[in-house]
Formats: structure tokens, C-alpha cells, sequence
């Protein structure tokens, strides 16, 4: 008698070799990205060790002070004005982000995605470790740090739009919103693990805070040169290869679109159809103006603008908070504030789930903005009480913050991108991309900066205004919710992706 193939060797034989690369790149690209945003979170986990309320140090014996409350903080972080300094590296990151956004796309359209990845996370591998070295070299200068962090903020470019764009290239636009949503939980693991390993030596010497990460990207970058691989035909793999709107009943068109279906009628009043492969060829990459003109790239673009502004106003800024107002250690606040980022994995998810449920990107979007404002008030005003209101606070307003800047960034990004005027270029998403997420990446830039500034003020302020931007978001969307609830009240049949007939 012949036995049967063992259950795990069935299960991998229904992986076609195209199918292992597919998943090799999608975790490759996950592996990538993550590794961009460990690197970048370690900052605000260190706020809180730069400057520390000193009567709760204990003071070394050999150290000779007097009159001296900020002996154990770092300077030129010791002064009133520290909150002030924080928003300027901060900023010099984040306005180096946006702008080199908008011009990284350009590039990652034109150059070899592997060098441009490789090269991208090697040098944001060396300009995070020099940031930890400033401990190591006693460097109290706020020029070097604000130097360093310019040049950071320009090298994280390299990843966004590149990692989109090579995930164009093996998956074409026909991902939806929630594989997109769990592709995309790399931001908030990348950011999980970068408070970890962070919090592990803040306290000790911070400066390894910064090392171990820049290590960690520098070696995901020379992964990045010895094993990426660009395009399925490099590899004699299938390009991907999708059916249209009409053929497949989906309520989006893919990009890479491979074949149509032409409709005639053979003379006796009945209708027939015939499969039409078409071979496109590769078209130019499409201009600024060309990408802004796509319905819906200025929309989503402005809300992304404000929603990044509340998301990074709380990347850089939440473990400082929960250390002021909770008065946790520096340690304990970064590991708390993990809670925010894993909040934001379930949000990513649910949103993509419900905008594939519903077939409203906009209306998920605003819901879950409407949502998020009335629950940082209550979390400003009650989720310090108990550990358990903070926990849940935490995850809360994680998921509803996240869950729309996850959306738009990746299956909102994918939808405006299968507009007819892309041609099927994949490499015109990298531009559309760069764009979408360059105007965020604006908003990333005034949060933390605003922030800096009103928070000595009182943190009450702060949070108002991540409540106003959170409504602010909302108002941009206004126009796209009113036309998807049109296409749910049978008056626009297209809206919702059915063919009229």
C-alpha cells in the first residue's frame, strides 16, 4: 500500500515557486520597513533620561554638587527650555522626512530598488549610531544632534516609497485593505521593538539606545543588497497577472492589468465575449501634477496630513508624557507606551477589514478619526488612574489614531493608484506614494514641534490640539464620505465598484 504524503509536505507543495518568492519578498519588505522605524523610535524613549527630575536620583558619593538640580541631566538638555530642545531634534528629523519624501520617490522610480534600499538602510544605520555615540564622546553640542538628525531624517526616505514600489513590482494594486493592513503592522512592530531595545539600555547608557538599532538597520540593509530581488522576471518568475473590474467582480481595479474582455454580438441579438490578452509595455513615470490631478490624492493627502500629525506627536512624545504625568521611569514609560503601537496593529487590521466589508476607504477612515478625538480627551483625563484604564486606554486610542494612517498609506495609496492615467505602471506608485505620504510626513514634522512648544504650557493643551487635528483630518474627507454614502444609497451604482447596466 502507498502511503500518503505527509501533511506537511502536502501543504508546501501547494506553493508554486512563484507563490515562495511572493512570500519572500512580502517578508523581506516587512523585515525592511520595520527595521526603518526601529531605528527611529529610540528617541523619544530617551527624552525622558536626557533630562530627569533629580531629587529622585540618587546621587553619587564621589560626585561634588551644590546647588545643582540638574546634575544628572544631559546637556544641553539640563535647561527650562528642554521641552523646547526635544521639539528641535525632532523636527530637524521630520522636515528633513518630508521634504527628501517628496524627491525620494523620484529617485526610487529611476534607480535599482536594492542598491537604493541598501544604501538607504546602511547610511540610516550610521547616522543612528552616531547619535549614540554623542554619549560615549561626551558631545553636549545641540547643532551635532539637530546635524545628525537632518541627515537621518533624509536616509529614511530611501524606504517607503521603495518598499511600495518593489511590493508593486511581485503583487501589482489587487492586495486588499486587509492583507495591506497586516503587511502594513510593520510601523507599529518596528516601533514596539525599537522601545524595547531602547528602554533595555536607557537607563544604563543611553547612548546604546541608539547603537543597537543603527546596527539592527545597517544589517537588514546588507540583507537588503544579497537577497532582494526587484522584479518576478528577474527570477524567471510570472509577472503578476490580474483580471480586470469587470471580469473578476471586484470593487477595484488591479493594477498590472494583463487581459480585458471585449463584449460583441454574433447577429442574433445575443452576447458573447471574447478573452483579449493585452501585453503593455512600460510607461514613463507619471509627473507631479499628473499624480495630484488622481481623484483623491489631495483629500487623502491632507487628512493623512493631520492624522500623521497626532500619531507622531504621540511617537515621540507619549513615553515622555507617561513618565511626567505618571511618573514612571524611563524604562517603564517606554515599555508602556508599546501599548499605543500595539493598538495600532489591531486598528490597521480592523480598518482594513471593515473598508473591504463596506467598499468606503473614506467613510473607515472618518469614523474612526470621529472616534479617536473624544477618546484622547478621556484619556488625557482618566487613563492614568489605574494601570488597567491605562493598558486599555492605550490600546484604544492606538487602534482608532492608527487605524487610518495605516489605511491611507497603504490600501487608500493602492486605490488611487489603479487610476486610468497610471497606465498599469507600477512604478508611478512609488510617486504617488511619495506624495501621499510626503504630505503626511508634513503633518509628522508640526506635531512633535507643536507639541514642544505648547506642552509647557500644560499637557491639557496638547492634547487639545491632537483633537483638533483629529477633526481637522475628518473635514478633508468630507467630500469623498458624501460620495461613497450616494453610492450605498443605490445613487451612484459605480461608487461601489458595480457595473451599470
Amino acid at each position: 500500500m502507498k502511503s500518503s504524503l505527509a501533511p506537511g509536505i502536502r501543504l508546501i507543495t501547494t506553493f508554486s515557486r512563484d507563490a515562495w518568492y511572493r512570500s519572500f519578498i512580502l517578508f523581506l519588505t516587512f523585515l525592511f520597513y520595520t527595521a526603518y522605524h526601529l531605528s527611529r523610535k529610540p528617541i523619544s524613549i530617551v527624552k525622558s533620561q536626557l533630562h530627569r527630575n533629580c531629587s529622585n536620583v540618587i546621587r553619587p558619593a564621589d560626585l561634588n554638587t551644590t546647588d545643582n538640580d540638574t546634575w544628572c541631566d544631559w546637556a544641553p538638555f539640563d535647561q527650562d527650555n528642554y521641552q523646547t530642545l526635544f521639539g528641535v531634534l525632532d523636527n530637524s528629523f521630520l522636515v528633513a522626512y518630508a521634504v527628501g519624501m517628496f524627491i525620494s520617490g523620484i529617485f526610487g522610480e529611476r534607480l535599482p530598488l536594492r542598491y537604493y534600499l541598501s544604501a538607504g538602510m546602511l547610511l540610516s544605520g550610521l547616522f543612528t549610531c552616531l547619535l549614540g555615540l554623542g554619549f560615549y564622546l561626551n558631545i553636549h553640542s545641540l547643532g551635532y544632534y539637530a546635524f545628525i538628525q537632518v541627515m537621518n531624517g533624509l536616509m529614511q526616505t530611501t524606504g517607503w516609497p521603495a518598499v511600495v514600489a518593489c511590493v508593486g513590482n511581485w503583487f501589482g494594486k489587487g492586495k486588499r485593505g486587509f492583507i495591506m493592513g497586516v503587511w502594513n503592522s510593520h510601523t507599529s512592530v518596528g516601533n514596539i521593538l525599537g522601545s524595547l531595545i531602547a528602554g533595555a539600555f536607557v537607563s544604563t547608557a543611553w547612548g546604546m539606545s541608539f547603537i543597537v538599532p543603527g546596527l539592527i538597520i545597517a544589517s537588514t540593509g546588507i540583507l537588503c543588497f544579497f537577497f532582494l530581488v526587484e522584479k518576478p522576471e528577474d527570477v524567471n518568475c510570472t509577472p503578476p497577472q490580474h483580471h480586470t473590474e469587470q471580469e473578476s467582480g471586484e470593487t477595484e481595479p488591479l493594477l498590472h492589468s494583463a487581459s480585458h474582455t471585449d463584449r460583441t454580438s454574433n447577429g442574433n441579438g445575443a452576447i458573447t465575449t471574447e478573452h483579449v490578452e493585452v501585453v503593455e509595455e512600460p510607461t514613463e513615470a507619471i509627473s507631479f501634477c499628473g499624480a495630484l490631478s488622481i481623484p483623491g490624492v489631495v483629500e487623502f493627502s491632507l487628512c493623512l496630513l493631520f492624522a500623521k500629525l497626532v500619531s507622531y506627536t504621540f511617537l515621540y512624545w507619549l513615553p515622555l508624557y507617561i513618565s511626567n504625568v505618571a511618573h514612571f521611569d524611563a524604562k517603564e514609560a517606554g515599555d508602556m507606551s508599546t501599548l499605543f503601537d500595539a493598538g495600532g496593529i489591531v486598528g490597521g487590521i480592523m480598518a482594513g477589514l471593515v473598508s473591504d466589508y463596506t467598499g468606503g476607504r473614506a467613510t473607515t477612515c472618518a469614523v474612526m478619526l470621529l472616534t479617536a478625538a473624544p477618546m484622547l480627551f478621556l484619556y488625557n483625563h482618566i487613563g492614568q488612574r489605574s494601570l488597567g484604564t491605562t493598558v486599555g486606554m492605550l490600546l484604544l486610542c492606538g487602534g482608532l489614531v492608527n487605524g487610518p494612517y495605516a489605511l491611507i498609506t497603504t490600501a487608500v495609496s493602492a486605490d488611487l493608484g489603479t487610476h486610468e492615467s497610471l497606465r498599469g505602471n507600477s512604478r508611478a506608485l512609488s510617486t504617488v506614494t511619495a506624495i501621499i505620504d510626503g504630505t503626511g510626513s508634513v503633518g509628522a514634522a508640526l506635531g512633535p514641534l507643536l507639541a514642544g512648544v505648547i506642552s509647557p504650557t500644560g499637557w491639557n493643551n496638547v492634547f487639545y490640539m491632537l483633537i483638533s487635528a483629529d477633526v481637522l483630518a475628518c473635514v478633508f474627507l468630507s467630500r469623498l464620505v458624501y460620495k461613497e454614502a450616494q453610492g450605498w444609497c443605490g445613487r451612484a451604482p459605480r461608487a461601489r465598484g458595480f457595473k451599470e447596466i
